[in-house]
């Protein structure tokens, strides 16, 4: 700030003479008169000044100039004596004249100091009301403050902006509409401005401010903006690495280099917290992986003027990689077994020491001994490096804490989100005992609700000193999503989705979405919603209503409609381990071309279309048809047409699903288990009964050179329950989701009659086997997303239990189906197989194949070509397969 200098008149000198010292302020005076002779003899008169308070008094008392900055007043006795009603107010327009005096606060006796007068003036300019306050000396010692107020900005417009809006540049400012003006305030709104474009990747970014003076002491206040070209990550260097390439450490920073697809996502913009974000990010990543010692060092960023980008280089000191030697338990507190932690611990000897696996260890336990009564135990690792062995000895030390409590939790930054959906996340509360482990788990519960851009956890000192305050700030962000989706597929076609979500329903951390589908063999609507704590407990209760249509198309001569409502409860077991309770019903019906059902063996209605087993036992001449009758056209798969006959069915299922996570990122895992098993049961009611269990499991190793291996196995069986049939609806159908290179609903049990449709009849047994590899292109920068895949698929579908005959039409098969053959068929013929005639041999189904993984701006695409090298005689392939979507 610059300090504007004024010339202060001098004070008047009185020609009082005393011959005593007076006290004019700060300034003691003192005149002497005396006689004496000069050197010729006569007389003269002798004064004598004594002056105390240095060149300033002198100056003053002889009425020099004094040069002071603005508040350097100087009064007389007579001035102080004022009071603040006495000030004079000079200039002001808008601020009443006691408004300006209330900054003038009063010594003793109401009476006016220096010290006040100067309070006063500095707190005037502190206001930011005045472009400038003077304070003068009136007649008699009055005082006078002079003021000019600043003017009062009547609009705020932003020129030149593009890619970010006015109304989000507007809610960054601090000068507003109707609002005074300040220079600094203006000043440090345009540095304000530059700095959101930064954060945006433009770098290049000019913000001008312009005041146009109106009248009544009014301005208009414009920014004028150069945005400038974006500025992006031009490279990501690595130094130091040994044992990971650079390749593989891009996968696990957040920023990326620019590339041609750049403009879809904005992962490449330069952004220093970002930056510095990924030096931890690197940092846990080693530690994860054995690097006791790592270090990263240096995140170095230097602009290329001629890239027009940024060159980011990460500097690491790896260190060498460590195992656990050996794992102990140590306890200070009395009668507590620390062996008994044991079981709570994920640290295993021989394994490479992960921190992340140390740190939940210290929660479980910590977590284990509060409700055991230990409220203030806390647990502390410790390690031992053995150095020439590359081991870590790692020690839990249990030991009573500080009797420290909660005082008060206090939220921050929550204006959309309710108190009691943040608080439900502690499993502590107001005056329970402080335990840190449980403050770390309900920041990472937070955290993983997807309401917050950031949330931290910190503690303030209470009342007393074992008391702790935690503050929880928070940055909120958009919960709701629109989305239009579209994506093709060679089973389903082309499809479209059009949904809308909210993550966090008025604020009361429910989740809804409603969506519509629209494609060319697939169709529906689904509406769900979420209470994640239904009564308070930590269950999730989920409702889902659905409707779908599945209509025919190149791999099934049907169609079928489904209208279902589920409820759902949810159970976190452990943070790797979920449990659903489900119940479901739904209603069913299959649609066929009245051409593929159109047997009618009713003489009485004008529909009549006898099967050639009807027209033969009863004496009827399908010469017309070469006796072949209702068959001339064709007809669907006898199960699908008495699936059809039957109409609409109900199933009522209770269900439920245990799932075992341990993926290191659920979309794109590198390493880790997951594991599905699923059961349902139905015949709760409904029309249908069964035990259906399937189980899926799929394993992620990191190999060598950043190629992830999978191992992927499943299986499933359906049981039949009760004395109703199994439908050929609830049996497995299989296809490239078992083994590649099959078209859907190409493998296992067949209708083999040529004058059917030779519909997939679907198994009650499967299982499969894949081993794949997934590697990236080492050639192509790591932002483009495109990895390649070998994989070779084994698998099997048998064993089919639905409906072999029908005795509406007289399809009666021999005993067993045996004999009967795709070459013994003519339903012309009396006597021959008339009804169901299917395929079900136990042959080992294999292909070996690749694939081209494109993890897109578009969404995720695969494309997968394979090749078949063992399949049933009635089989169906497709070796080349392609799926993916988008939101946009």
């Amino acid at each position: 700030m610059k300090l504007k200098l004024r010339r202060f008149r001098p004070f008047a000198a009185s020609a009082k003479l005393a011959t005593s010292g007076q006290n004019l302020g700060n300034l003691q005076t003192g005149v002497g008169v005396g006689l004496a002779r000069n050197d010729k003899g006569a007389l003269r008169m002798k004064f004598g000044l004594r002056l105390r308070g240095g060149l300033l008094a002198t100056l003053i008392m002889f009425g020099a100039p004094v040069v002071a900055p603005v508040g350097a007043v100087f009064v007389s006795s007579s001035a102080l004596a004022q009071t603040v009603q006495s000030i004079s107010v000079e200039g002001n327009r808008r601020v009443e004249v006691e408004t300006i005096r209330s900054y003038f606060k009063p010594g003793p006796g109401g009476r006016l100091d220096q010290g006040a007068i100067d309070d006063g003036l500095k707190a005037l300019i502190e206001t930011g009301l005045f472009q400038d306050v003077r304070i003068n000396r009136g007649p008699g010692g009055q005082i006078v403050v002079s003021v000019v107020e600043n003017p009062v900005i009547g609009r705020i417009a932003f020129e030149g902006n593009k890619k970010i809006k006015d109304e989000q540049l507007t809610a960054e400012v601090q000068s507003k509409a109707r609002g005074t003006f300040s220079r600094a305030m203006v000043q440090s709104d345009t540095l304000r401005i530059a700095e959101i474009y930064r954060r945006s990747g433009r770098y290049d970014v000019r913000v001008t401010p312009e005041v146009i003076e109106q009248p009544n002491n009014r301005v208009d206040l414009i920014f004028t903006i150069v945005e400038g070209s974006k500025t992006g990550v031009k490279s990501i260097e690595f130094v130091g690495n040994v044992a990971f390439s650079s390749y593989r450490l891009r996968d696990v920073i957040k920023t990326r280099e620019s590339n041609l697809l750049s403009f879809l996502a904005s992962g490449d913009i330069y952004d220093p917290d970002r930056v510095e974000a990924d030096r931890d990010l690197l940092r846990r990543f080693y530690l994860k992986n054995g690097f006791a010692d790592v270090q990263v060092v240096a995140a170095l960023t230097e602009y290329d003027p001629e890239k027009k980008g940024f060159n980011v280089t990460f500097k690491i000191e790896e260190g060498s990689q460590y195992r656990v030697g050996a794992v102990d338990f140590r306890s200070s507190i009395p009668n507590f077994d620390p062996s008994s932690m044991r079981g709570y611990s994920r640290v295993g000897v021989g394994s490479l020491y992960n921190v992340e696996s140390v740190e939940k260890s210290v929660e479980e336990m910590q977590i284990e001994a509060s409700r055991r009564g230990y409220a203030f135990a806390v647990v502390r690792p410790g390690g031992d490096r053995n150095f020439e062995a590359h081991t870590v000895s790692v020690v839990f030390n249990i030991d009573e804490g500080p009797r420290t409590y909660i005082e008060r939790i206090n939220l921050r930054g929550n204006s959309r989100t309710r108190d009691y959906v943040i608080r439900r996340e502690f499993d502590i509360s107001e005056g329970d005992a402080y335990n840190r482990a449980l403050v770390d788990r309900a920041e990472r519960r937070l955290k993983n609700l997807d309401y917050f851009k950031s949330v931290k956890i910190t503690t303030e000192p209470g009342s007393s000193s074992d008391r702790v305050i935690l503050i929880v700030d928070m940055e909120e962000k958009s919960t709701g999503d629109f989305s239009i989706s579209g994506g093709y597929s060679t089973t389903d076609g082309a499809l479209a989705e059009v949904s809308v979500s909210e993550r966090n329903l008025l604020g009361r951390g429910l989740f809804a979405k409603a969506s519509v589908t629209y494609g060319q063999y697939a169709r529906g609507y689904s509406l769900s919603f979420v209470e994640p704590y239904l009564l308070d407990y930590r269950v999730a209760l989920g409702l889902d209503l659905y409707q779908r249509q599945q209509l025919s198309n190149s791999y099934i001569s049907y169609g079928t409609k489904t209208l279902g409502f589920s409820p759902r409860l949810g159970f976190s077991l452990r943070e790797d381990l979920a449990l659903q309770l489900r119940y479901s019903i739904y209603q069913q019906e299959i649609t066929l071309p009245y051409y593929l059902a159109n047997c009618n063996n009713n003489l009485g209605t004008s529909a009549f279309n006898p099967s050639p087993a009807f027209a033969n036992a009863n004496g009827i001449s399908l010469a017309s048809t070469n006796g072949l009758g209702c068959y001339s056209d064709g007809e669907a798969s006898l199960p699908v047409r008495k699936e059809l006959a039957n109409g609409k069915t109900l199933t009522s299922a209770l269900g439920y699903t245990l799932t075992y996570n341990t993926l290191d990122n659920n979309k794109n895992p590198t390493d880790g288990l997951l594991v599905d098993f699923r059961q349902d049961f139905a015949g709760v009611g409904g029309d249908v009964s069964y035990l259906k269990s399937v189980i899926d499991a799929k394993y992620y190793t990191p190999l060598v050179s950043d190629i992830v291996g999978l191992v992927h196995v499943q299986s499933g069986m359906l049981n039949k329950i009760g004395s109703n049939d199994l439908r050929m609806l609830d049996h497995f159908q299989m296809g490239p989701n078992l083994v590649r290179g099959f078209a859907p609903n190409g493998i296992g049990p067949r209708d083999i009659n040529p004058y059917d449709t030779q519909d997939a009849l679907g198994g009650t047994k499967y299982w499969g086997a894949s081993l794949e590899l997934q590697m990236p292109f080492w050639f192509l920068p790591k932002e483009v997303g495109l990895k390649g895949a070998v994989y070779a698929d084994a698998g099997g579908l048998y064993d089919y239990k639905g409906p072999t005959t029908w005795s509406v039409t007289n399809e009666m098969t021999t005993p067993s189906n045996s004999g009967c053959t795709a070459s013994t068929v003519n339903p012309a013929t009396p006597g021959t197989c008339t009804g169901l005639i299917y395929d079900d041999s136990k042959v080992i189904r294999s292909s070996v194949g690749v694939g081209l993984i494109w993890q897109s701006p578009f969404g995720p695409l695969r494309f997968d070509y394979a090749v078949p090298l063992s399949k049933g005689k009635y089989d169906r392939t497709q070796e080349f397969r392609f799926g993916g979507g988008t939101t946009f």
